[in-house]
């Protein structure tokens, strides 16, 4: 199989490289100051976002459709509508996903693409005036 004929889940190394990512992702918001902010967006306890963004991932990276199917169709800008995201918060998101990115050891290029990705759904979901 060529890298061009697998998919991103695939590409990124499956379940486990997911769900590090996502681990590191929630484990910094929780221990870095600079995160604070995002951090107090999420509630109490971060196990139902750790396991609803690694489902989504899962999913959008070609993998299981794991959230799909559990929670229908992800409508990501409406879910999030009860949450104040501005720049700040988008920013420190894509800070904390890159960081944990590097950590979780995913390749430059891929973290490149990602971060693309990443941003440019961060960015639609900002709801509130900075």
């Amino acid at each position: 199989m060529t890298e061009e004929s697998r998919t991103l889940y695939e590409v990124i190394g499956g379940e486990p490289t997911v769900r590090d990512m996502v681990d590191r992702f929630y484990d910094l918001m929780e221990l870095e100051p600079e995160f604070q902010l995002l951090r107090s967006v999420h509630g109490p306890s971060l196990e139902n976002a750790r396991q609803r963004l690694f489902m989504f991932l899962s999913g959008w990276m070609g993998g299981p459709d794991l959230y799909q199917e559990a929670h229908g169709h992800p409508r990501l800008r409406m879910r999030h509508m009860p949450f104040a995201i501005g720049t700040q918060e988008r920013d420190q998101w894509l800070r904390c996903m890159a960081w944990a990115m590097e950590d979780t050891g995913i390749d430059t290029e891929l973290r490149v693409r990602l971060m693309n990705s990443f941003f440019q759904t961060a960015d639609w979901m900002r709801n509130k005036p900075d």
